[in-house]
């Protein structure tokens, strides 16, 4: 049975390259050809002697998501779409800012939680994605990127699932970007929507990446109906394991906040906001919603957007209105659903 190399860590690599009798400097070319060159099978490893290669791979393979579809916004944003060897699929998004370049990743295959502004929780639930395929995103749009001269600057754990309901392969995924990829770990950011033992455990497991919060309400009644999961972490034990967040002095917790009309876009929802936040080093991110063909919300009017954001700010807090992108093509926040 042919094994992907994809799948196993460093240290794995290394065992496979001492069992198969191999000098151990063979491991660390074979992780420079996957992980820098993003070599998409072991016959392009030409440092390897012919031989080699051709012995190799009659037992291991490099595993490689595959490209369905491409689209392209009018805003420039790109959208993937990625078929996995189990033929589910998952979408990745690549946003362009100034001199940003982000990619936005998936961690599962749909979404357990049902939040209910999201298209990708309609989906449900499919699987959790391994590490190779979380960190393979990276890697096969790196490579679709390069001959365009162009560089992902920025990670953002914001595509299809919940990270920290995967929270090993995540993990793990974090410690491949750091080591094998040399990706900064503080140009990484975890979107979670609160998962509190996993918040916990995040800063003694993983390298130092960025902390953000889908909020999107400041109250427990809104929460629960908004996001099923307010039920099982609520709001007020999210926020007190939030306080007690390890964070470095210049760090700051970022409040994703999704503005839905008549639902959570009042001025004393953003009082509310401004109180609950009280004493947690943070920025809050103001998301107008994007919407999607059945959807029971409307985006609130911009007057009513700007209003809030200056309640926000009068409080002293940095409160920023995120322009979003690529929903022409469905490629913006709470948009993927991985079907066309």
């Amino acid at each position: 049975m042919f094994k992907n190399l994809k799948y196993y860590s460093q240290k794995d690599i290394e065992e496979i390259i001492k069992y198969e009798n191999l000098p151990l400097y063979r491991a660390k070319q074979l992780i420079h050809w996957i992980y820098k060159k993003h070599a998409s099978s072991v016959e392009e490893i030409t440092e390897w002697p012919k031989i080699l290669r051709e012995n190799f791979s009659k037992k291991y393979y490099i595993g490689n998501i595959s490209l369905n579809e491409r689209k392209i916004s009018k805003d420039g944003t790109e959208k993937f779409l990625w078929e996995l060897e189990d033929k589910e699929k998952i979408e990745s998004v690549l946003i362009s800012d100034k001199n940003r370049l982000t990619l936005c990743i998936s961690s599962q295959v749909g979404c357990p939680l049902k939040c209910r502004f999201c298209l990708t929780g309609k989906i449900g639930f499919k699987r959790n994605l391994y590490t190779w395929e979380i960190v393979d995103q990276f890697i096969q749009v790196s490579k679709l990127i390069k001959a365009e001269n162009k560089k992902i600057t920025n990670i953002v754990f914001m595509g299809m699932g919940e990270p920290l309901l995967n929270f090993e392969n995540v993990i793990e995924s974090l410690w491949r970007f750091k080591y094998l990829l040399e990706f900064s770990p503080r140009r990484i950011t975890i979107s979670t929507a609160g998962i509190i033992p996993a918040i916990k455990e995040l800063p003694n497991k993983a390298p130092s990446v960025k902390l953000a919060i889908s909020l999107n309400a400041a109250d427990e009644k809104t929460r629960d109906y908004l996001m099923p999961i307010n039920k099982r972490y609520p709001l007020h034990e999210l926020l007190k394991t939030l306080r007690q967040y390890p964070l470095k002095p210049r760090e700051r917790i970022t409040f994703e906040y999704v503005m839905l009309k008549g639902i959570n876009s009042s001025e004393t929802d953003a009082l509310r906001l401004a109180e609950i936040l009280k004493g947690i080093k943070s920025k809050i991110n103001l998301i107008p919603f994007n919407p999607w063909e059945g959807c029971e919300f409307e985006k609130p009017e911009d007057w009513e957007i700007i209003k809030f954001q200056e309640i926000l700010v009068s409080k002293g807090y940095s409160v920023f209105i995120r322009k979003s992108k690529g929903k022409d093509i469905l490629a913006a926040c709470g948009q993927l659903r991985a079907l066309y």
